[in-house]
């Protein structure tokens, strides 16, 4: 991600914790400029070992802390299969229905999309806190 599009991503991420009465901390701001600028999906490890040169080094439940906050909001997913991080590029709520990653297994490039509310016939009385689908294969640049 760019400098501009990371800036207008934070600047987003600063405007939705503020409308849902949250506070993006620097722990949490720092966690989330990582993730957005990483070069694709990022672990939680390599998000630490970023942290670690500033004052009073971060420990992993600072990082888990903060990934989850940012998961809550939208503002990340978890990539599942690769147990790593992606920013999301999109502001939504859960409410909009289900992220779909698309996932390049030659390259590492993962792409967002929303679909539609995640399946009707989940269990009765069942409340589905989050839904991400993946999808693995080749993206367009690395499919010839």
């Amino acid at each position: 991600m760019h400098a501009d599009s990371t800036l207008s991503a934070l600047e987003a991420a600063e405007a939705l914790c503020s409308t849902q009465g949250e506070r993006l901390t620097p722990v949490r701001r720092r966690v989330l400029e990582l993730v957005l600028t990483a070069s694709g999906p990022v672990k939680a490890y390599d998000l630490l070992e970023a942290l670690k040169p500033g004052p009073g080094s971060a420990k992993p439940p600072t990082v888990y802390r903060a990934l989850d906050f940012l998961i809550g909001l939208g503002l990340v997913h978890k990539v599942e299969a690769l147990n790593a991080f992606v920013g999301c590029t999109t502001v939504h709520t859960h409410s909009d229905g289900c992220a779909e990653l698309f996932i390049c297994t030659h390259c590492g490039a993962v792409e967002e999309r929303h679909g539609a509310p995640v399946s009707t016939h989940r269990p009765e009385g069942f409340r589905i806190e989050r839904s991400v689908i993946e999808h693995f294969g080749h993206c367009s640049k690395c499919d010839h």
